[in-house]
Formats: structure tokens, C-alpha cells, sequence
């Protein structure tokens, strides 16, 4: 009888990492490439396939682009079709208020790729670096020294035997849910008292098209404009609102926010094919988590979330990924305390005026202010990022702190299977 071969899930090339990456969206993908142009051995885990969508409006602000330009990806981003926004429209009721962006050479105005373009890039470039990506491979667990210090990860897969793989340091990539901050014990610092629902579609968009963001008392929508020549149309509404109101069908409830917003955004929302799929976040709180502990750190959703309804979230991901790596490259515990109080400093201020804007409790009358304190969040972001140098290797001595923890003498062999007598210590990785 004929066989059918299996596809048994891809390994790691090593035993053990200078540091491994939960997680290969934005946020983990970002920090193997800054790690990995910094000469490190670097290992990213993304359990989805290579190239994947995933939830995203899209829009990325002027800090985002700002670090994209730095690194050399906003030209390859530009000549994959992603189109450059050169305006934003604020429609706050029947009053509009348009802005040009164009900040200099390295801001010639903002975008909005597709994640499966912008995720897809990043991994490249850092693939070039010499980063290894391991996709459709989930984390299953941590393991833990003794003392409780984070030592790897233990990767399980369909068809294989779990594996463990050994890293200095252990980055959670990985989201709102985050497995590495559960592990962790991860402390929420901060929690956000708000939450705001996000129901979106994708339409034709003429040629040129800005940002457009509305509101009206009690909803917002946008349109962002993307590859392809499509735009993300959103509808925002509380998330109590949401489930008031959305429970029996998206399509049509999406609509009437749009209509009620303005009929001509309604109408750009309506030719999108009938048979187009929508996409919808329910919301949740934002939160701000400790950053990092013995073996371990968080970058991204994982360590803070804010409500999509600024557009902030890339922006975090790609300042946060940067001030990582440079705290790992230092490998000092001053290094990531000072890494910590930098993103605490801007994340309270972006979870400050998100909350603000994404609570619905304000008129249309105070609005406009509430974006203005957060255009100016984002101008100091913007001075401190440019600031800052990029994350080099220093020499091999500095990095002590960070590798106490040596490589096995055979590292490049395959990684050894997990044992079965394992048990959870009080960090809650497992030994």
C-alpha cells in the first residue's frame, strides 16, 4: 500500500541561544533583528505559519515609522506598493480638520502595511542578520535552573516529542496571553480601566488617501489607508456597546456606526466585495506588566497593552524592541532596570491619553485636546528615539551578567528531548 509521508514540524539548529523569542509578529521579529545585527545567537518561536495575517488596523504613527526608517526598512517597505500617507483628517461631528506629515527625510509621512507584508519583512532582514525563525511551532512551556532563573523553552509539536532548548535570556513575544508572562509570574503593574471594540473591514480606496479618524458623540471609525489598494475601515464603540448592539451580526451594525459617523465613509465601507470577511476585537483593558526577571523579559502586548483606538500599538512594539535589545546587549541588571523605567515613562503617558480617548467620555467640544496630548506623548517619543544610538555588541566581557549561563559543550547538537519528571518551582517555569 502507498505511504503518505508526514510533515513533522521543523527543529532548532542548536542546543542552546544567545537568546530565544517567543513570538515572531512585530514586537519578536523586531528584537531578533536588532539582536541578531548585534552578532547574537538568536532563535524566534511563531507558532502561526510564516507570513500569517492577524488582528491589526494597521496604522502605524510617527515613532514607528521613525524606527523603520532607522533600520532601513520604510524604502522596502514603500516599493512593495505600501502607500505614503501624507495626511491626516480628524472629522470631529461635521468639522474637519486635515494635517500634512511630512517630517524631514526620515519622516516623509507615515504608512500602513499589511501585517502579512510588515510582519513577512521584518523577518527577513532579521533572517538575513543570521536570526533563526522556527514557524507553525508552539511554546509549551518554560524550564527553570534551581534558583528559579529562566534557563529556555520547551517546544511541543504534533507528531514529535517535546524539546527543550537552552537561551541566556527568554523574550515573550507572544501577545495579550502571554504564556512567558504566565510562567513568569509576570506582575501587573498597571491595569487600564476602559476597554473599546474594533470592527473592521477592507474596501477600494482611491489613490492618494490619507488617515481619516471620526467621531461622533459616543463612536469612532477610521480609514487607514493600505496595500493593495484597499483601506482598513473601522468602526470603535465601547466594548458594552459592543455587546449590546454587535451580538447578533457584525455586518449590519458595523454599517449603521459608519452611517451614523458619515455617510460618505459608509458608503467607501460598502464597496468592499459582499462576500468580504470582517474582523472584530472586543477589547479589553490595557495593562502594564513588569518587564523582565532572571532569564526572562517581555516586549510588546506581552509586556503592555493599550487600546487600538490611537493606533499606538506597532509604535510600542518597535521603541520597546530597540530599548530590549540595547539592555540585553549591556547584559547588566542596571541595564534592564534602566531599559524598564525608560518604557514605564512612556508607556503610563500612552496608556494615560489612549484611556482618555478610548473611555468615549468626552464631547466633541474636548476631544480635539485629548488628541492633542497625545500628539505631544508621541513628539517626545520621537526626540528620544532619534536620540538614542543603535543597539551595538560590546565586548564579550560586558555581557557577563547576561551569560553566567554557558552553552553546553556540544551546542550545536540537536536539542535534547524534555524529561518526563518535571515540576513547577515558585516562578513558575519549570526546572
Amino acid at each position: 500500500m502507498p505511504t503518505t509521508a508526514i510533515s513533522l514540524p521543523p527543529t532548532p539548529k542548536r542546543a542552546h541561544y544567545d537568546a530565544i523569542i517567543v513570538g515572531a509578529r512585530c514586537a519578536g521579529a523586531s528584537t531578533a533583528l536588532l539582536l541578531a545585527r548585534a552578532g547574537l545567537r538568536v532563535l524566534a518561536i511563531e507558532r502561526r505559519p510564516y507570513g500569517s495575517d492577524t488582528l491589526s488596523t494597521h496604522a502605524l504613527m510617527r515613532p514607528a515609522v521613525l524606527q523603520l526608517s532607522r533600520w532601513g526598512l520604510l524604502k522596502p517597505l514603500l516599493k512593495t506598493g505600501t502607500p505614503l500617507i501624507e495626511t491626516t483628517t480628524f472629522h470631529y461631528g461635521d468639522e474637519e480638520i486635515t494635517i500634512p506629515l511630512n517630517g524631514g527625510p526620515g519622516l516623509p509621512g507615515l504608512i500602513a502595511p499589511r501585517r502579512t507584508v510588515l510582519d513577512r519583512m521584518l523577518v527577513d532582514a532579521a533572517r538575513k542578520a543570521g536570526a533563526e525563525f522556527l514557524h507553525d511551532v508552539a511554546v509549551g512551556d518554560l524550564f527553570a535552573d534551581t534558583r528559579g532563573r529562566v534557563r529556555g523553552v520547551e517546544t511541543r509539536g504534533a507528531g514529535r516529542a517535546p524539546l527543550r532548548v537552552s537561551a541566556d535570556v527568554v523574550i515573550g513575544a507572544d501577545g495579550i496571553g502571554s504564556l512567558v508572562a504566565k510562567c513568569c509570574d509576570a506582575q501587573v503593574l498597571r491595569s487600564g480601566t476602559v476597554s473599546a471594540a474594533h470592527v473592521y473591514g477592507y474596501a477600494p480606496v482611491e489613490p492618494g488617501a490619507g488617515y481619516h479618524w471620526y467621531f461622533r458623540d459616543g463612536i469612532a471609525g477610521s480609514l487607514i489607508p493600505t496595500n493593495e489598494g484597499l483601506a482598513c475601515i473601522v468602526a470603535s464603540v465601547p466594548t458594552k456597546l459592543f455587546d449590546e448592539r454587535f451580538r447578533l451580526g457584525h455586518g449590519r451594525a458595523r454599517m449603521e456606526v459608519l452611517e451614523a459617523l458619515s455617510p460618505a465613509l459608509a458608503e467607501k465601507a460598502s464597496r468592499a466585495p459582499k462576500d468580504a470577511r470582517l474582523q472584530a476585537f472586543r477589547g479589553v483593558p490595557g495593562y502594564i506588566r513588569h518587564a523582565h526577571g532572571p532569564g526572562w523579559a517581555l516586549v510588546g502586548d506581552a509586556g503592555f497593552f493599550r487600546d487600538p483606538i490611537t493606533s499606538h500599538g506597532i509604535a510600542d512594539a518597535l521603541r520597546d524592541a530597540e530599548s530590549l535589545a540595547r539592555a540585553i546587549l549591556a547584559g547588566s541588571e542596571a541595564a534592564f532596570a534602566t531599559w524598564q523605567q525608560e518604557r514605564d515613562l512612556f508607556a503610563h503617558q500612552v496608556l494615560d491619553t489612549t484611556d482618555a480617548i478610548a473611555d468615549f467620555d468626552w464631547s466633541l467640544a474636548d476631544i480635539g485636546e485629548r488628541h492633542r496630548r497625545f500628539s505631544a506623548v508621541m513628539k517626545a517619543e520621537v526626540q528620544a528615539l532619534a536620540a538614542h544610538p543603535m543597539p551595538v555588541r560590546r565586548a564579550l566581557s560586558a555581557m557577563s551578567g547576561l551569560t553566567a549561563y554557558r552553552a553546553p559543550a556540544k551546542e550545536d547538537e540537536p536539542p535534547a528531548m524534555a524529561g518526563s519528571s518535571l515540576y513547577r518551582n515558585r516562578t513558575g517555569a519549570r526546572p
